[in-house]
């Protein structure tokens, strides 16, 4: 895990551009130079111990090693505009690729979580969405931060790389984007994300907060939410432009 996080903090002369490069070979320079003193602290250390052990006791993990940043590499520190904070990874065959509720284009069916979070932005935005994309690069590219609070989990047992540190380690991603004087808009859905909230102290950041688009809870406060079009309000008050959220995908 080191070794990732070594190789995805490595210097480079020149910037990456938002879009993604599917490797871990380093992130784009904001990110890299915030995150790079991680890798010395003891959760970190800790957690590429359990990590090492995973993958030497042949765990099949989620997603690839090359995605496990994915959420970075796709767009950097300063273009961040809106977080979407998820839980930990898909754990299907298939389905994660390093992103939060985003799964392969050519994967069918798409989960529930993700189509309720497509019925919500139709029916908020009066848009109409492609069905067969679902990869949101197209809102990465556009500086939303799809970020999981815990970036791996085993094949087909969620939950199973909670409190390993991960969690210790998006906190700080969260506390980082806090410093900036550049307002972030966080879309916190469900009880788990909200725990995140504690670190956004500063009052020009914004809190958007609802039930989890989770066919159990979405019909308890997701479900006319209405946070893609109060984000793009928000955004164009601040002089940025606005997400369109109906560009799921670049490809």
């Amino acid at each position: 895990m080191q070794e990732l996080l070594r190789e995805s903090t490595k210097k480079s002369n020149q910037k990456r551009p938002i879009q993604t490069k599917e490797t871990a070979e380093e992130l784009p320079v904001g990110w890299r130079k915030r995150l790079a003193p991680e890798k010395t602290k003891p959760y970190f250390q800790n957690l590429s111990a359990f990590l090492k052990n995973e993958y030497q006791t042949r765990q099949r993990i989620f997603p690839k090693k090359d995605a496990i940043f994915k959420a970075f590499q796709s767009v950097d520190f300063d273009a961040v505009k809106v977080v979407i904070l998820g839980q930990d990874p898909y754990h299907g065959d298939g389905q994660a690729m390093g992103m939060s509720f985003a799964v392969p284009n050519d994967l069918f069916p798409k989960p529930p979580s993700l189509k309720n979070i497509f019925k919500e932005i139709q029916s908020d935005l009066n848009v109409t969405l492609d069905p067969k994309q679902s990869d949101l690069s197209g809102w990465a590219q556009q500086g939303v931060l799809l970020l999981n609070a815990v970036l791996t989990v085993r094949a087909h047992q969620a939950f199973s790389h909670r409190n390993q540190g991960w969690e210790l380690f998006t906190d700080q991603v969260i506390q980082l984007l806090n410093e900036r004087t550049k307002p972030v808009i966080f879309l916190l859905w469900g009880a788990a994300a909200q725990k995140k909230a504690q670190w956004v102290t500063k009052p020009h950041h914004t809190l958007l907060k609802s039930a989890h688009p989770s066919p159990l809870s979405a019909t308890r406060g997701f479900f006319g939410c209405r946070h893609f079009s109060k984000a793009n309000a928000l955004l164009e008050r601040q002089g940025q432009s606005p997400i369109q959220w109906e560009q799921v995908s670049l490809s």
